[in-house]
């Protein structure tokens, strides 16, 4: 394949990346506006609005920690520029495909997982495990995280963060609160304004970074840079991309975040929107990938049981906890099954 037409393949590539990161925001938007809704802090559209406009600001200042993390963990670098461009439309058509799946179900599922299993998968099926960087090394040589071990860590350590960060925040706030007059859902459904908006930013901060990883990985794949790194218009048009689906909203996780899980009031979407843009925000510091739709949904749970465990409806979460577990090899076997078929499509012709 001639050099025009590898940069037709890697710009075919950042395209479905940006679509991808259009259904991240898409997917992901209950988990910021479920409470707000819940709680009745805001309308619908009063929603939308804060949470896009902190949801394209968080991008443009965060960094770009987590998009190194992202875009380094797999190797495949030394493949044929057509070929590691193909693992990598595949990958994200499987991550694509799920986030789209689970939102048809209502269920919120990790995009963040998603867009692991789908890459991880489409690059085991094509070129085999030596070219994912699992990240043993680097833990027993050098003592760090990195690689598949960092973002697999980061997934599921955050969200037990979540549970109990909400349950000692919801804990606190009802000992501040115990002598308040019965106005006091006022002030905490006006503080929501602050809140869903440290959400949103610390959300599009995190999740668009994964997008940027992968665009860099594609440039670099395709010869337009010679070094890992996130230009500039990578970061504005994934923060644009992200806000945009924000807006529009996967309304049909609405149901689940904010009155599946636990019959929210002001007091508990001010602490699970703490809460999770806390352990959220932090985690982008040090380049740690993590799924909001883990963080939120732990969050309310831990709120929940703080107020009564019995509240809590553990059956909605134990569905939640399912659909967690099952995405990143659930992803992984549509991107690496995708990738197969087109292989074997490309050997007919």
């Amino acid at each position: 394949m001639d050099a025009s037409s590898i940069m037709i393949l890697m710009w075919v590539t950042i395209v479905i990346i940006l679509i991808f990161d259009f259904t991240n925001g898409f997917h992901d938007a209950s988990n910021i506006t479920g409470t707000i809704i819940a709680s009745r802090a805001m309308t619908p559209i009063q929603a939308a609005i804060l949470t896009g406009v902190f949801h394209f600001i968080g991008p443009m200042l965060g960094g770009t920690a987590v998009a190194d993390t992202i875009g380094k963990f797999v190797k495949i670098g030394d493949l044929e520029a057509v070929v590691s461009l193909s693992i990598l439309l595949c990958g994200i058509f499987g991550s694509i495909f799920w986030n789209l799946f689970t939102w048809w179900f209502g269920m919120p599922s990790s995009s963040s997982h998603a867009l692991v299993g789908g890459i991880a998968g489409a690059v085991l099926f094509a070129a085999g495990s030596n070219h994912v960087m699992w990240g043993w090394e680097d833990l027993v040589m050098k003592g760090k995280l990195s690689g598949v071990m960092k973002v697999v860590l980061s997934l599921f350590i955050s969200p037990i963060l979540g549970f109990w960060v909400g349950w000692m925040l919801q804990k606190f706030a009802r000992a501040l609160t115990a002598n308040s007059k019965p106005g006091i859902d006022r002030f905490f459904k006006a503080s929501q304004w602050v809140s869903a908006a440290l959400l949103s930013f610390s959300h599009g901060t995190n999740d668009a970074q994964k997008s940027m990883g992968i665009i860099s990985l594609a440039l670099l794949l395709g010869g337009d840079i010679q070094k890992f790194h996130v230009p500039f218009w990578v970061i504005f048009t994934c923060a644009l991309f992200i806000t945009a689906g924000n807006m529009f909203g996967g309304w049909r996780i609405v149901r689940t975040v904010g009155f599946g899980i636990f019959n929210v009031q002001p007091i508990h979407s001010f602490n699970a929107q703490l809460s999770a843009a806390s352990v959220i925000w932090g985690a982008a510091l040090i380049g740690a990938p993590v799924s909001t739709t883990h963080v939120a949904s732990s969050s309310i749970m831990g709120i929940g049981s703080s107020e009564s465990p019995k509240a809590v409806k553990w059956a909605k979460g134990k569905e939640i906890v399912a659909t967690w577990l099952i995405t990143i090899p659930g992803s992984g076997l549509v991107g690496g099954l995708t990738y197969t078929v087109v292989n074997f499509f490309l050997k007919l012709n």
